[in-house]
């Protein structure tokens, strides 16, 4: 359950990773505020959204090298849970079988009758 649950973690953080790197502007993307005055990164400030997309993408780093680091060391760790079905059919309790033709009941449901009054000669 621990191990599904840092495999999620892991798996978004490398979708935000990769889309958080697509939107950041490379050294050379000055060639595309001609067409805006220059003025295409000012939403944030002038350099408001590579400070926060360059945070968010080291905090995302930082965090997706914990999880790596931690699935690394839950998958060296041997497992108490069974991996196969056989495994989970040895380790299932043996019930012993009724005998043929009786019906196995429990004794707390089984209704006492009431006795005969006994005749007098």
């Amino acid at each position: 359950m621990v191990r599904s649950f840092i495999l999620t973690v892991h798996v978004l953080l490398a979708f935000m990773i990769v889309g958080l790197v697509l939107l950041q502007r490379g050294k050379g993307a000055e060639a595309g505020a001609g067409f805006g005055s220059g003025a295409s990164g000012t939403v944030f400030g002038a350099r408001g959204t590579t400070t926060l997309f360059s945070r968010l993408t080291a905090i995302f780093a930082a965090m997706f090298f914990a999880t790596s680091l931690s699935l690394a060391y839950l998958g060296t760790r041997p497992s108490n849970e069974p991996t196969s079905v056989l495994e989970r059919a040895a380790q299932a309790p043996i019930v012993a079988a009724p005998a043929p033709g009786s019906i196995p009941v429990a004794p707390s449901s089984v209704p006492v009758a009431p006795s005969a009054p006994a005749k007098s000669p």
